[in-house]
């Protein structure tokens, strides 16, 4: 994993729920929540679970008041950027909105070279139903954010009716735009009802616990 990870993906892809366990689970210094478009489902929400992993969030809420959003992220987020001694990861907003917020911090990049930006895909929502729509969403994350996408996450899921056959379905597709783009699948998400799953899937395999969802759902 690389000392910066930038996180992308449609709304409902889990691109939060991945940022969240990812840190947790790599021990990473900072979480910068730059989703100021989407009130739900975000990884601010979680402030407390983070700062008991010693975990520094970075969001624009006021202290205290989960509901106060404000369009503007904190100036904390190029922290990372800047000083190196720290590891992080940026959970993008999944609109084009969302995403141009990231062009901020950018002539503040050192070495490119220690950045992954990451696109997370699950099938069954309707942008990324097949290779074609994933490349034009990956087209426009890249016109967004003047940044290119490096890794692709399989997240094909439908919750807890996730079957082994639906991601290795996911990885199919996923292995068609993998070519296409000559870019790597970092990592297949697997829930934990379903960690003992037998194939050998592409990328590094994560367990996730669904934190956020918890709290919404």
């Amino acid at each position: 994993m690389k000392r910066i990870t930038i996180i992308s993906g449609h709304y409902g892809s889990g691109k939060s729920e991945i940022s969240v366990n990812l840190a947790i689970q790599k021990k990473i210094d900072y979480l910068v929540d730059l989703d100021i478009i989407n009130p739900y489902f975000r990884s601010r929400s979680l402030d407390t679970l983070l700062e008991k992993n010693n975990i520094h969030l970075v969001e624009s809420t006021i202290k205290g008041m989960l509901g106060s959003d404000l369009p503007y992220v904190s100036g904390e987020g190029v922290v990372p950027f800047v000083n190196p001694s720290i590891t992080a990861i940026y959970d993008l907003g999944g609109t084009e909105n969302g995403a141009r917020v990231l062009i901020q911090f950018l002539d503040r990049v050192k070495d490119i070279n220690e950045i992954d930006f990451l696109c997370t895909v699950n099938i069954f929502r309707p942008e990324t139903s097949d290779a074609t729509k994933i490349l034009q969403t990956i087209s426009m994350y890249e016109a967004e954010t003047q940044l290119k996408v490096t890794g692709l996450i399989n997240n094909t899921n439908l919750m807890n009716e996730t079957t082994e056959e639906d991601m290795i379905n996911g990885e199919k597709i996923l292995i068609e735009v993998s070519k296409k783009l000559n870019i790597p699948i970092k990592y297949t998400i697997i829930e934990e009802n379903n960690k003992d799953y037998e194939y050998d899937f592409l990328g590094e395999r994560l367990v996730l616990t669904r934190y956020i969802a918890k709290r919404w759902l």
